[in-house]
C-alpha cells in the first residue's frame, strides 16, 4: 500500500485549521498538532490495516504547539521518504502585519506568547496582563519573528502557500488544488498578483509585467480580465507582450530541470501587475497552456479569485 501523506505546517494564525478541513473534505484522514516524534508510529498503525480498511491519505498538522520537538520533524521526514512514504510538505504562511491584525480581533493568544506568559507567571508575581498595550503588541511580534525562525528550516523543504490576502473559500480551493497534482513530479504554480498589494510570500520567481501596454486605459477593456477573449486578443498584439512571456518561457525551460533534480516539489512563478487584473493575469494564463503538456501546472490569480 502506498500512503500519500500530507505534512501541514506554518505559522501560527495562517489558517491551518482552515486548510486541514479542506483535506478532510478532499478524503484526507486529518490528525491536528501531532507530536513530530508520533508521526512514524501513525504511519506503522496504517500499514498494520487491511487493504479493504486502510486510510491512504493522510494529513498532519505540526506547528508550534509542538515547539520542543519541532527540530525532530525534518530528520523523521527524511527517514519516511527513505522508506518510501509519499511525503506531501505544506507550509502557509502570512505576513506579520496580517498575523499581528487576526491575533488582534480573535482576542487569542500565540501559543508560544501564551507559553512565555506561564513561564513569567512561574517566577514574577506580577502578571504580563498588566503591561501596556504597546509592550504587548511588541511582545506579539517579536513571537511571530520567533516563530518564523523556528519553522525556517521547514518552510524551505515545503510548498508555501501566502494566506496574507486570502478569503477562507480561496485558501480552500488552493489546498485542494495542491492535494490533487499528482506528487511524482515537479508542480510548476504560475500566480497573478496587484503590487499594490504586496509581492506574494510564496513566490520562488517573480516577474514584472507592469512595463506592458495596460488594457485598463481602453474603456471597453477596463472591466474586463486578463481571461477574457478581448483583453487577450488586445495583448496578444503587443509585441512586447509576447516578448515577456516568450523569455519567461525560456528562462524556465533552462532552469526546471535543475530544480526537478535537485529534488524540488514546487515552484511558484508569480507574475504582477498593477492591479491584477489584466497583463498579469493574461501572462500567467500564456504560460499555463504552454506548461501544461510537460509539467504538472497549476495557475492562480490572487486579486481575481478574491472575487
Amino acid at each position: 500500500m502506498t500512503l500519500d501523506i500530507v505534512v501541514l505546517t506554518g505559522m501560527s494564525g495562517s489558517g491551518k485549521s482552515v486548510a486541514l478541513n479542506a483535506l478532510e473534505d478532499a478524503g484526507y484522514y486529518c490528525v491536528d498538532n501531532l507530536p513530530p516524534e508520533l508521526l512514524p508510529q501513525l504511519i506503522a498503525l496504517e500499514r498494520q490495516r487491511p487493504p479493504s480498511e486502510a486510510t491512504r491519505l493522510l494529513a498532519v498538522a505540526v506547528d508550534a504547539r509542538s515547539a520542543a520537538s519541532l527540530p525532530q520533524l525534518g530528520p523523521v521526514l527524511d527517514t519516511l521518504s527513505a522508506e518510501g512514504v509519499q511525503i506531501r510538505p505544506l507550509f502557509l504562511d502570512a505576513s506579520n502585519e496580517a498575523l499581528v491584525r487576526r491575533f488582534s480581533e480573535t482576542r487569542r493568544p500565540h501559543p508560544l506568547l501564551k507559553r512565555a506568559r506561564q513561564a513569567n507567571d512561574d517566577t514574577h508575581p506580577a502578571p504580563l496582563d498588566g503591561v501596556a498595550d504597546d509592550d504587548q503588541a511588541q511582545a506579539l511580534v517579536d513571537t511571530i519573528e520567533n516563530e518564523r525562525e523556528l519553522l525556517a528550516p521547514l518552510r524551505e523543504r515545503s510548498a508555501v502557500i501566502d494566506t496574507t490576502l486570502l478569503r477562507p473559500a480561496q485558501l480552500r480551493s488552493w489546498v485542494r488544488n495542491m492535494v490533487r497534482a499528482r506528487p511524482s513530479r515537479l508542480t510548476l504554480v504560475f500566480e497573478s498578483f496587484a503590487y499594490k498589494h504586496g509581492v506574494p510570500l510564496d513566490a520562488d520567481f517573480v516577474f514584472d509585467a507592469r512595463m506592458l501596454p495596460n488594457p485598463y486605459y481602453i474603456k471597453e477593456l477596463r472591466p474586463l480580465t486578463g481571461r477574457d477573449q478581448p483583453v487577450a486578443d488586445y495583448l496578444a498584439a503587443q509585441p512586447e507582450a509576447s516578448e515577456l512571456i516568450a523569455q519567461i518561457e525560456a528562462f524556465l525551460l533552462r532552469w526546471l530541470p535543475v530544480m526537478d533534480n535537485d529534488q524540488r516539489s514546487y515552484v511558484t512563478v508569480a507574475i504582477g501587475c498593477t492591479g491584477g487584473q489584466h497583463r498579469s493575469v493574461y501572462c500567467v494564463e500564456q504560460l499555463t497552456q504552454r506548461f501544461a503538456p510537460r509539467e504538472v501546472v497549476l495557475a492562480r490569480h490572487r486579486e481575481q479569485d478574491a472575487r
